[in-house]
């Protein structure tokens, strides 16, 4: 069987034969035409998996012929073997969606490296990214046992989102579930990691990593410069491999200058941890300053109605109260609408915060609506809505507006989420929280090996409306079920994206930071 079948046409075709012999013997199948028409009607009858076509033919010219074979076969690829090296025909060649061009005289190699490139690609790089990865997973693997810190979670779970997306583009259903497999130790280990770290983190801030309290102290307040105006874009709901997929739509209007991560607190819920991110407070701290505003999870009423009123403390807190900022939330098409409007006007202003909430309603409209479970099926389909969605925002056309000022921009998120997998029975009483990556409430029953509980949540940073008030949180790929109607709300949840408890891809967030390219 033939590696590939090419169809050659060129109008000085027997001088090519050496050529035509040495691909055959290369394994490939070789059909050779002298114009542009006979072209057009083989390609209407016998398939091919690539064209080598010479541009100076009488008749139809290459590029003409190249024109009508887009019309019938959009997606064959063409390669434009010429003697014409001017920059227009290139041009014209390149606009014409051309797989390659090539320059008379040609030798058998270059023809045959560039037919690799187009027609061998994806089984090379297949084979390639398969093979590298091989190599990585025992790195991986010892870095897990290694007892890693803070940071070295962090380099694993980037590496671990590398090779999830380099493996997703290949066709190999094996590797996929190694990689997946590894992704489940290791957050297994990760789970283990936050259990003894966490409460030392909250006693002895200084020896933490950098978390939601404090990541405007400690990646956004530095970077202020005087005359630069500053846009710091939350993406609710960001995990780091979501940020990956959109990060070529950010790199096309400004140069990346950190792509870093940092540790949302816990609950990994909006409640939590956007207001702490706001505030530069812990929960219970919130609650202690903003008794009026802050709300337990059992109250009626928004909990995230306040995030400015937070913000503008922070500023008083840290000395920064004169700078001029705006504060945008964007929960709706139209609030969309009107930043992109209305983005110029932000530029006099030192910072800007725009809070963008899709993210969160996708994954809770994924839950609820059987067609979103279709397009958002797994890890690698959830990534491609989330580019699709920023490609076509408002938030993306309102930053394409302002990328030729001099600017900068921090994007981050308050969670993420994992997509669950394995139900777990807790009881509770009536006024325990719904949420099934974490509950909080008193008198809780659950099996402790399967939850990270924390009983003393003032340790923690958090509240305790109660005496006896208690949270625990779901690790790994499990999520929280109550024994009545067990059946039915594991079965609804199950593959579902939720946040609120302990995994990597909950906690292990983004923070980017760039500037236009002026």
């Amino acid at each position: 069987m033939a590696l590939a079948t090419i169809l050659w046409v060129d109008d000085e075709i027997e001088s090519l034969q050496s050529h035509k012999l040495f691909l055959e013997n290369k394994g490939y199948e070789v059909t050779v035409l002298t114009n542009g028409f006979d072209a057009i009607d083989y390609l209407k009858e016998n398939p091919v998996d690539l064209v080598l076509m010479d541009e100076s033919m009488p008749g139809l010219t290459g590029l003409e012929t190249l024109s009508k074979i887009k019309e019938i076969l959009p997606s064959l690829p063409v390669i434009l073997v010429t003697k014409n090296e001017t920059e227009n025909l290139m041009d014209d060649a390149i606009g014409s969606q051309i797989a390659d061009y090539l320059i008379k005289p040609v030798n058998p190699n270059q023809v045959l490296l560039s037919i690799k490139k187009i027609v061998d690609n994806k089984r090379l790089v297949s084979e390639k990214t398969t093979a590298a990865y091989q190599e990585q997973f025992r790195h991986l693997f010892t870095a897990l046992n290694s007892n890693p810190g803070f940071n070295e979670w962090i380099d694993i779970y980037k590496k671990l989102v590398y090779w999830e997306m380099e493996i997703s583009r290949v066709d190999s259903p094996e590797m996929q579930e190694v990689v997946q497999s590894q992704k489940s130790e290791a957050n297994n280990e990760f789970f283990k990691f936050i259990r003894k770290q966490y409460t030392d983190w909250i006693a002895a801030p200084k020896a933490a990593p950098v978390m939601s309290h404090t990541l405007f102290e400690k990646k956004v307040f530095p970077h202020l410069q005087k005359g630069v105006p500053l846009f710091f874009i939350l993406i609710d709901n960001l995990r780091f491999d979501q940020w990956r997929a959109i990060q070529p739509a950010f790199a096309e209007s400004f140069r990346i200058q950190e792509e870093d991560c940092f540790y949302s607190l816990l609950p990994t819920a909006t409640q939590y941890s956007r207001n702490a991110l706001f505030s530069g407070m812990l929960p219970a701290q919130i609650q202690s300053v903003f008794p009026q505003q802050w709300k337990n999870d059992f109250e009626e009423g928004s909990k995230n109605l306040h995030e400015e009123s937070f913000f503008a403390h922070l500023l008083k807190q840290t000395g920064r109260e004169k700078l001029s900022y705006s504060f945008t939330k964007v929960l709706h098409h139209q609030a969309g609408q009107d930043l992109l409007n209305n983005v110029h006007n932000l530029l006099q202003n030192d910072i800007n915060i725009i809070v963008y909430n899709f993210m969160d309603m996708l994954s809770h409209a994924r839950t609820e609506m059987e067609v979103l479970k279709e397009l958002a099926a797994d890890e690698k389909s959830y990534r491609s809505i989330t580019a699709s969605w920023f490609e076509h925002s408002p938030l993306h056309q309102a930053l394409k507006k302002i990328a030729d000022k001099k600017i900068q921009v921090i994007v981050a998120t308050d969670h993420g989420s994992i997509r669950v997998q394995k139900p777990i029975k807790v009881i509770g009483d009536k006024e325990t929280t719904t949420n099934i990556r974490y509950k909080h409430g008193r008198n809780l029953q659950y099996e402790a090996k399967e939850v990270l509980a924390m009983k003393e949540p003032r340790l923690s940073g958090l509240p305790a409306p109660h005496l006896n008030s208690a949270y625990i949180f779901a690790g790994e790929y499990n999520y929280m079920c109550y024994p009545n109607n067990y059946h039915h709300f594991s079965s609804y949840y199950k593959n579902t994206f939720q946040h609120g408890g302990v995994s990597l891809e909950e906690m292990i967030i983004p923070v980017i930071r760039m500037h236009s390219k002026i």
